[in-house]
């Protein structure tokens, strides 16, 4: 398959996990995980159609987007990698979302660079939500405390995000998940990759990440 069936087929897959727990199709984003991928395979799918992608690093980010964006000032790029906070004011240049903002000092940082470049971008407050101590997010019970951080912030919140911990039902965990962001009222839930993406949009999902099955027959 060619990059626009290939993101046809996935775009299926998620109208139908959406109908099936009766939500909208049109509620949930589709973000191209893009890191590793050449200029080529982003710009085919580019031109597919598709407007969001997400990177891991900020260095190979910066290596191959700016480029991109002046052909293409439409498409939003997302970090969805762990980011230290000496990478704040390129990740305020460069990126529109921001998936992984896990502790108030990562914010501090976001919002005084935000601040001097006059770029805010949105904010997912990522969680630990396996409680793995290799993965970054914060921890369940510290939440509540960083989405008031980021309220009180000129950063818009756009949601919660988490990573299920790897080769275990996810269903729990995005069950979990969804029901933090419901006890928080929060609306956006970045949740679900290419193995997971279909539970993840039945369980509320409204951003999926998807690598592998959008660059890769």
């Amino acid at each position: 398959m060619n990059a626009a069936e290939r993101r046809h087929t996935i775009l299926d897959q998620i109208a139908a996990a959406a109908k099936l727990a009766g939500r909208d199709p049109a509620d949930v984003r589709l973000i191209a995980v893009s890191k590793t991928r050449s200029v080529e395979d982003i710009e085919d799918l580019i031109e597919a159609g598709q407007r969001d992608f997400g990177e891991s690093r900020v260095q190979e980010a910066l290596a191959k987007w700016p480029s991109l964006l002046a052909r293409h000032s439409d498409v939003r790029l997302h970090c969805i990698g762990r980011l230290q906070s000496n990478k704040a004011a390129e990740a305020v240049k460069l990126f529109d979302v921001v998936h992984s903002l896990d502790r108030p000092s990562l914010l501090e940082a976001l919002a005084k660079e935000a601040e001097k470049a006059g770029r805010v971008p949105s904010v997912y407050v990522q969680v630990n939500i396996g409680e793995e101590e290799q993965k970054g997010g914060c921890a369940i019970d510290e939440v509540g405390s960083l989405v008031q951080a980021v309220r009180s912030s000129p950063l818009p919140l756009a949601g919660l995000m988490a990573i299920p911990p790897q080769d275990v039902e996810p269903g729990p965990y995005f069950a979990l998940l969804a029901k933090l962001a419901r006890d928080l009222a929060v609306d956006g839930l970045s949740m679900g990759m290419s193995s997971d993406f279909k539970p993840a949009v039945m369980l509320g999902g409204t951003v999926v990440r998807v690598g592998t099955a959008l660059f890769e027959d």
